[in-house]
């Protein structure tokens, strides 16, 4: 069953956030049943940076293809503002569903964008993005393949304003919509009374950021059948790795972190070295 299908069936799709075909493997391998490939993700994991619009197009499609080279995971790819205008958005779509994209996601900022959860936003008119969301569904291959609106404009606008752009956006051909950092649950609640009889609904889950962090039954009793935990991956492996780097800093040997790391043969297992050197045999 496609993602398409998913969100049409009762309950709700929990994806967790990816950055790279590692992350996606352990993903698929956890039983979830789709990933979110996190812009903001990429930006710390590749760069060091932070999410204020310093990716490519490139970068992201390169990181897509790795992920859909290595599972079969639904794959909710975050495009950012669509790298550009309607003609861009256009090739972004066509790029990113040829990588093998199952959602592709597109916002309202600005160029350069910022993380949603972040001060300073601004964005484009709604008769701009509306154009953007008509490109982007004209651009795509497939019908299956979800075209994600969202809109930021609640930090800007108002959260009114905010619910009528995703009404229209709705109106130009959005498959799903998502409004960013609402501030509460009666806010949340809200979105899908006025929202959910137009289109399915998409959440954010952010830890620390300005919406609060709900279960997914929770949301899916209040309306939304997709949600997504973005940046929980890379936060939990940043935490992780402080805390072994520390050990290694502190006794000059991994010994006191073993239990909580995988040895060369676990590591191995993992990623399925012991099935592709057996392949590798078959063509000697």
């Amino acid at each position: 069953m496609n993602l398409h299908q998913r969100i049409r069936e009762p309950g709700i799709v929990l994806a967790a956030g990816v950055y790279d075909a590692l992350s996606a493997l352990l993903v698929e391998q956890s039983g979830l049943p789709a990933a979110y490939l996190s812009g903001a993700s990429v930006a710390y994991t590749r760069f060091g940076r932070s999410d204020i619009g310093l990716l490519s197009l490139d970068d992201v499609a390169n990181v897509t293809t790795n992920i859909r080279e290595r599972v079969d995971l639904p794959l909710i790819v975050d495009a950012d503002t669509g790298f550009g205008n309607a003609l861009n958005v256009m090739r972004t779509v066509r790029l990113l569903e040829r990588a093998g994209a199952s959602a592709i996601q597109l916002e309202d900022q600005t160029s350069p964008k910022r993380c949603g959860h972040l001060q300073g936003k601004s964005v484009i008119s709604t008769r701009e993005m509306c154009g953007k969301i008509r490109a982007a569904v004209d651009a795509r291959r497939h019908a299956h393949t979800l075209v994600i609106a969202r809109t930021d404009a609640v930090a800007v606008e108002g959260f009114d304003a905010a619910l009528e752009r995703a009404a229209r956006y709705a109106e130009a051909g959005a498959d799903m919509l998502f409004v960013e950092a609402v501030r509460s649950r009666e806010q949340m609640q809200q979105v899908n009374r006025q929202l959910g009889p137009l289109c399915p609904l998409m959440a954010n889950m952010v830890e620390g950021g300005m919406t609060p962090v709900s279960s997914a039954q929770d949301l899916a009793e209040i309306g939304y059948r997709l949600v997504i935990f973005p940046g929980g991956t890379v936060r939990a492996l940043t935490h992780a790795l402080q805390g072994y780097l520390s050990s290694l800093q502190a006794h000059g040997t991994t010994q006191p972190w073993c239990d909580r790391m995988l040895d060369f043969d676990g590591l191995n297992a993992v990623i399925g070295t012991p099935q592709l050197l057996a392949l590798g045999q078959r063509y000697d």
